[in-house]
């Protein structure tokens, strides 16, 4: 529910541009600020969020999380919109990596693992409900465009807080540990043994996901409506939806069953959808979009999966908080920086030369990490062989 109110706002950012009359560079800040407040919120609650207590702190980021929506419907100036995506950064930010803390917490460490990768499913669903669910409000309910969609996304966030309520608390540690964890300090936390290895093959495949997902996410509402020439904004709500979710359909596909050959076709399918959705931009062709969306969400399942398991599985168990957290870190740095480019870009050059810049940059990230690959291949075959034994 938290997942799919942070996507919630995209295809609501046309009809914002038009009502308020924000330029193309104020509506991509629009979606990068989320980010922008998300980051020190993920770090500061990622370290603090044991001591502080994790069940009070998941609770808090939903109460802001129906704060931010309450504001949203209430907005009658661009500058509240701005602070509902401050705050909901703010909440999601402090939920996203303690809900993992408290996920681990709760289930046996033979699970774990499983765990991790059904809570990273969760969270894609969530991201293409979002979208999908509002883009059918706006298109067919022809009832307060910037109101409606609201209502259906207060009714989930609520639904959120009382299943929350309805799990156990944590088991809290003594009251000294938990003091010493509330005054450690606030950091990201890789050990060195891991920090070249997470980095390159988990933590830079998650950035350049986020990267050209993030750019889908904030664009193709109005790439749908001004370069496929449709008004339907239910299509790309859809297109959100098969991004997101699909990619989450695509992880239960048998193929390339081996971690580190999966992750591979992952960032090679998503380099190949990112340019075709170009491409598609180029011909005019919203079949070739649909199929480029396609292929970049079996990229962005593939990618996201063995991502985050290569972060569940490459820290120690009592790091294993932290490094996730860094890994989510990494990953919303991925929504900043090249969305924001392309908001400055698009000053110079138009959408269409913008988004080939962006996926030049991507496809050579691509290539640094497929040949990383070869490395990795034999440090993660040694530690697993050292696991075994």
């Amino acid at each position: 529910m938290m997942s799919t109110g942070t996507s919630f706002t995209s295809p609501l950012f046309p009809l914002y541009q038009e009502h308020y009359r924000l330029s193309s560079l104020q509506i991509t800040i629009l979606f990068a600020v989320y980010a922008v407040f998300l980051l020190p919120s993920l770090i500061i609650v990622g370290s603090r969020g044991v001591g502080w207590g994790l069940k009070r702190v998941l609770r808090i980021s939903i109460l802001l999380s129906i704060l931010a929506t309450l504001l949203f419907m209430a907005s009658q100036q661009a500058w509240l919109v701005y602070g509902a995506r401050m705050l909901e950064g703010i909440a999601y930010g402090s939920f996203t990596g303690t809900a993992v803390a408290f996920l681990l917490k709760q289930t046996p460490i033979e699970k774990s693992g499983r765990a991790i990768l059904l809570s990273g499913m969760a969270v894609s669903i969530g991201f293409g409900l979002g979208p999908a669910l509002a883009g059918l409000i706006i298109q067919y309910l022809h009832l307060l465009p910037l109101r409606a969609p609201f209502w259906l996304l207060t009714v989930l966030l609520v639904s959120a807080w009382i299943g929350l309520e309805t799990l156990k608390d944590e088991d809290f540690q003594t009251w000294k540990e938990r003091r010493r964890t509330a005054s450690a300090s606030i950091s990201l936390g890789v050990s060195t043994d891991i920090k070249p290895h997470f980095w390159s093959f988990s933590a830079l495949p998650i950035f350049t996901l986020f990267s050209l997902n993030g750019t889908v996410l904030s664009l193709i509402p109005s790439f749908v409506k001004n370069v496929i020439h449709t008004s339907n904004l239910a299509v790309s709500g859809l297109l959100i939806l098969l991004l997101m979710g699909g990619g989450t359909m695509m992880q239960m596909l048998p193929w390339f069953k081996q971690p580190i050959v999966r992750l591979r076709m992952g960032i090679v399918f998503l380099a190949c959808g990112a340019w075709l959705v170009v491409l598609s931009g180029m011909s005019e062709s919203i079949t070739l979009m649909w199929i480029g969306v396609l292929v970049q969400a079996l990229g962005s399942g593939w990618t996201f999966q063995i991502s985050l398991r290569l972060a569940g599985e490459l820290p120690n168990g009592s790091e294993r908080p932290k490094v996730i957290t860094t890994f989510y870190f990494a990953g919303y740095i991925g929504f900043i920086v090249p969305i924001v480019g392309v908001g400055l870009l698009s000053y110079v050059f138009d959408l269409y030369v913008s988004l080939i810049i962006l996926n030049v940059l991507a496809s050579l990230t691509i290539l640094y990490m497929l040949g990383y690959s070869v490395r990795f291949a034999r440090f993660y075959a040694m530690r697993i062989g050292n696991a075994t034994r």
